[in-house]
Order: C-alpha cells, then structure tokens, then sequence
C-alpha cells in the first residue's frame, strides 16, 4: 500500500533526531507526518508517592516541558513546508499505548526513531499500541541505520504465516518500486499445509502477480538464531530494509522463551517494517 499518513511517536527526551528522521521520510514520499509527542510521569517510590509535593511539582515540570517542547516541534516542522500536525500526551499509570492506538488508526504507518528504538518502555508501547491495538505495521529505525521509504533492496521475511503475509502486503508498494526483493526462509520444511512442495514459490507468484521480481533464499540457520541469519542475509544482499510478520508467536512465549519479533526489538541493526 501507499503511505499518506505518517505517525511518528516520538519522546519528550529524544525529539530533535527522531523528528528529524520522521521528517525526512515523509517528505521522501508527500506525505503528512502526525508527531505524537510522548512525556511520562515521574515513577512513584512509594504507596503515596503521587500525593507528596516533590512529585506533584516534578509533574507539573513535566508537563511544562511536554507543552514547550511540542510548540518547538511545530515551529520546525512550520519551517519545513510539509503537511503536518502535532499532538502531546502526558502517560501516567495507564501508559501512552491506548493513545499511539487510538492515533495510528488514522495513519498508514508508525515510525520509531533512533531515540525511541533506544528507550525500552516507549518502545513497547509504540509495539503494543501500533501492532496490536490498531493493526498498523511500524518502521523501526534502529540508531546509525538509513531509513528509506525507497529501498532498493528488500529482504522479505517469510515463514508461511499470516503475520509475514500481512507484512507482505503492508509492503506491497515499497517492493514494486525496489530493484531487488529477497524473499529469505530460514530452515523451510517442504509440508503440504504450510509451505508447500516448493516452500516460497506461492508467495514469489503472490508478489510477481504485482510485478515484483523475487529471488527465493533458503536460508540454513547452522546453530544460529533466525533473527541472526535473517541480519547476516540483509548485510550480505545490501538491503536498505528487512520486512517481517511480527509476533508468530504469542507474546507470553516470545517474553519467556524468546522470538524473531524480540530479537529484532533489540538488535536490529537495519530499518524494520513490521506488521502483524
């Protein structure tokens, strides 16, 4: 699909480059960019601690400094001649991940910058309100990593379920403009159910259908995990962008035991489009 709508969630403390990055990208491709600028309560220490005064005026500082920081935000973005618009909240007991869902269901795609990939609590509730609560896919952009909306190569994750065939065709527009498409299986099992006699020949003939021109690797994870071969495989076909279902599993298992989806949270060294 096209991306027309951008939300871009973005932490009170981590605002000039992720705006920055969120800025570039919708400008790459015209389209509006929604900042969603995110601050958080100071954690309580104590049964009452919401009552006591040092937190209630740390509070009041914060929500100041949300305040000043959206009405720069706006002033860069003014400046910039994009379409635009921008909003605050201020997360307490509840968190923001009612909020970021609520949002992204008027955007096409979710962006989490550089600063937000970095802060653990923000990032989850960009997971849980984007992937879970709306059904938006999310482009995650880890620090140091090139974030395009026009790749010229795509790895695309698949693994036969319905999450990697969502993300597939979340991602539809941006492998038609690609020059190459990677369509990369780890460890495929040729099973009548699920990948068939040819594991990823249906989805190669799905996406040459929109006339993407594919190349099949199955991929041998030899003692590694999948979220390391699926890295080591973009690094080696120079992908601009990994594409992937998210959360196969559920998200107790992957918690407990571990998962692509968890993996990929915390080591993703290139951009991730992620839909589930």
């Amino acid at each position: 699909m096209s991306f027309k709508t951008m939300l871009a969630v973005i932490g009170v403390s981590q605002t000039d480059r992720d705006l920055q990055v969120a800025t570039d990208i919708s400008d790459q491709v015209s389209a509006h960019l929604s900042a969603l600028i995110v601050g958080f309560a100071p954690q309580p220490t104590g049964r009452y601690a919401t009552l006591a005064p040092a937190w209630l005026e740390q509070r009041e500082r914060n929500l100041q400094a949300l305040g000043e920081t959206a009405k720069t935000v706006r002033d860069k973005l003014s400046k910039r001649g994009i379409s635009f618009d921008v909003d605050s909240i201020y997360a307490e007991v509840a968190g923001a991940t009612y909020d970021i869902g609520e949002r992204a269901l008027y955007s096409d795609l979710i962006l989490m910058g550089p600063g937000a990939f970095e802060n653990a609590d923000l990032k989850q509730q960009i997971i849980t309100g984007g992937l879970f609560q709306s059904g938006r896919p999310v482009l995650l952009i880890p620090p140091g990593s090139i974030p395009t909306l026009k790749p010229k190569t795509v790895l695309l994750a698949w693994d036969s379920r319905a999450q990697s065939a969502h993300a597939a065709r979340e991602a539809l527009q941006l492998m038609s403009n690609a020059k190459f498409v990677h369509l990369a299986m780890v460890d495929p099992t040729a099973t009548p159910r699920q990948s068939g006699d040819e594991p990823g020949a249906d989805v190669a003939a799905y996406l040459a259908r929109h006339g993407i021109d594919v190349t099949v690797d199955a991929l041998p994870s030899a003692g590694r995990t999948v979220a390391q071969v699926l890295q080591r495989h973009a690094n080696d076909v120079a992908a601009d962008m990994i594409v992937m279902g998210a959360y196969g599993h559920s998200r107790l298992r992957e918690l407990v035991f571990g998962g692509v989806t968890r993996s990929m949270l915390n080591e993703a060294r290139l951009p991730v489009l992620m839909a589930r």
